[in-house]
């Protein structure tokens, strides 16, 4: 597995492919001995860096993350959610036919955080939860930089 760590406003992240797909974005760095920059990784690093700047950067790249069917349902409801717009866990259950809970389940467990935007679902009352490294300090970070709202 190839790996390429990142430094950005939110601490280091890791990015990590399989097959030519990109599996997971994680919070800390990678051994060094696991570093290799992919044509990839090194797309999708180029993409985050100008996120982080404040540009919308298409984050059309080969996803593979690991899940069951139903969090594969949430993860591409979440990548249909506008850049600086959000859904609530309630709207994506509606659209799914399952519950609220259900959905923050697959939220928590959504392995590609930023670009698969997890922080785009919010509860009806507030920010809910974020499994990121930061929890909802970087969830509100990540909506204020899109410019969203908390609904």
């Amino acid at each position: 597995m190839a790996q390429l760590s990142l430094h950005s406003p939110l601490g280091d992240l890791t990015l990590s492919e399989e097959d030519g797909f990109l599996v997971s974005l994680d919070w800390g760095r990678a051994p060094r001995e696991f570093q290799q920059a992919t044509p990839l990784l090194a797309a999708i690093r180029d993409a985050l860096d100008a996120y982080f700047d404040g540009e919308r950067p298409d984050f059309d790249f080969p996803l593979r993350p690991h899940g069951t069917a139903f969090q594969q349902a949430v993860w591409q409801e979440m990548r249909a959610i506008p850049y600086g717009e959000t859904r609530s866990y309630g709207e994506i259950a509606k659209a799914l036919s399952s519950s609220p809970r259900a959905v923050g389940n697959a939220c928590g467990a959504n392995p590609i955080p930023i670009i698969v935007p997890c922080h785009r679902i919010v509860s009806q009352t507030g920010p809910g939860g974020y499994s990121g490294d930061g929890g909802i300090e970087t969830k509100r970070w990540l909506l204020q930089l899109e410019g969203g709202s908390l609904l």
